[in-house]
């Protein structure tokens, strides 16, 4: 894919480099948690995972679509414990939601980019509230260093990236500045079978 160049507020931006997107959340497990992003509520005190329930999830995170059944005969348990191991690993926190992984573009969505942001002091929490409601945002993150806030974005092409920075991230207020990275390739790093010790 050609990069395009882009002027974005305040800095010139950097080259592209080949970058890996963050690892997708785990797909829909019949009878467990509800597809969407986690609800901000209070988290209760994490529980010690022993070795079962780290099995659960390496399962879940490599196969989203296995059902109780199969999780409870690949980790020796019967049914009953899988689902209570599965529903408390929910309510705890430790999986925070369900969903597929997607190659963008395959489904339409031909140009990402990462975007680092510049923002007022203190604004976090009104940036990311602007950002989670921007189309093809899928990773938000604070960060430190030369910038505050590192964004993934997916879009059909150049021209609606293009709009997506100059047009509904530029002009958010807290914003002060704004850097794009284009990506020309990316690779899915999430765990894998012939990775065992993924959650050792």
């Amino acid at each position: 894919m050609a990069a395009e160049r882009m002027a974005d507020k305040g800095e010139e931006p950097r080259r592209a480099t080949p970058a890996a997107t963050p690892s997708a959340a785990p797909s829909v497990v019949p009878s467990a948690a509800p597809a969407g992003p986690a609800a901000e509520l209070p988290v209760p005190p994490a529980r010690p995972l022993d070795s079962i329930d780290r099995d659960i999830l390496r399962i879940l995170q490599t196969d989203g679509r296995a059902s109780i059944r199969s999780v409870a005969e690949r980790v020796h348990v019967s049914r009953a414990n899988a689902y209570a191991r599965i529903n408390r690993l929910v309510e705890d926190g430790v999986i925070r939601g369900f969903g597929a992984r997607v190659d963008h573009e395959r489904a339409g969505q031909g140009a990402s980019a990462y975007i680092t942001l510049k923002i007022v002091q203190n604004s976090w929490r009104t940036v990311r509230e602007q950002l989670q409601a921007l189309p093809g945002a899928t990773h938000i993150a604070l960060v430190s260093g030369d910038f505050d806030v590192l964004l993934l974005v997916h879009t059909p092409d150049n021209r609606a990236l293009r709009e997506l920075v100059l047009t509904r991230i530029q002009s958010i207020p807290e914003v002060l500045s704004t850097r794009t990275l284009l990506v020309f390739e990316e690779t899915d790093l999430g765990p894998r079978p012939d990775r065992p010790a993924e959650l050792a």
